[in-house]
């Protein structure tokens, strides 16, 4: 069985619904969860929010957040996580920022650099990934398979 299909699995068991703020992954995390043929059960909605603008529109980012800390920012990744979970009344809801490459990186946040942000039943957990930089699509790629086995093992 696939990640996925063990997430989807998962979720529909303990009968909850996930909702992804995606930015670097631009839509890979819910295309991996659609997959999975059971994933209408579990699957609301989500957004790609790539500007920062449709970060505040879309999922309640502050402004003062992303002036302070950065769109690259665990700050950032527990906004974008909360505000898509209320947005979509999801049971948990994920945020993903980071800097895909491969360009924009800097020495605070060197290209490779990816946050996650995990809203699960009100709760929020997240947390800065160094994937290196292997190229923009194994960074993107990396961050979903991340993404999958963090959930697995919080939710298990």
């Amino acid at each position: 069985m696939s990640r996925q299909e063990t997430l989807v699995k998962i979720l529909i068991e303990k009968g909850f619904t996930i909702s992804f703020a995606e930015s670097c992954t631009g839509g890979k995390m819910a295309g991996t969860v659609v997959d999975v043929a059971d994933a209408s059960k579990v699957l609301n909605a989500s957004f790609v929010t790539y500007s920062n603008e449709a970060k505040m529109k879309y999922l309640n980012v502050q402004s003062d957040t992303l002036e302070k800390f950065g769109a690259v920012s665990e700050q950032t990744a527990k906004e974008m996580a909360e505000g898509v979970a209320k947005a979509n009344q999801a049971d948990i809801g994920v945020g993903i920022t980071g800097i895909a490459g491969p360009g924009g990186g800097t020495d605070e946040k060197p290209v490779g650099t990816v946050c996650f942000g995990y809203c699960i039943q009100g709760r929020t957990l997240t947390e800065t990934v160094h994937f290196g930089d292997l190229g923009r699509n194994v960074v993107r790629e990396k961050s979903v398979c991340h993404v999958l086995d963090t959930l697995i093992n919080k939710l298990n």
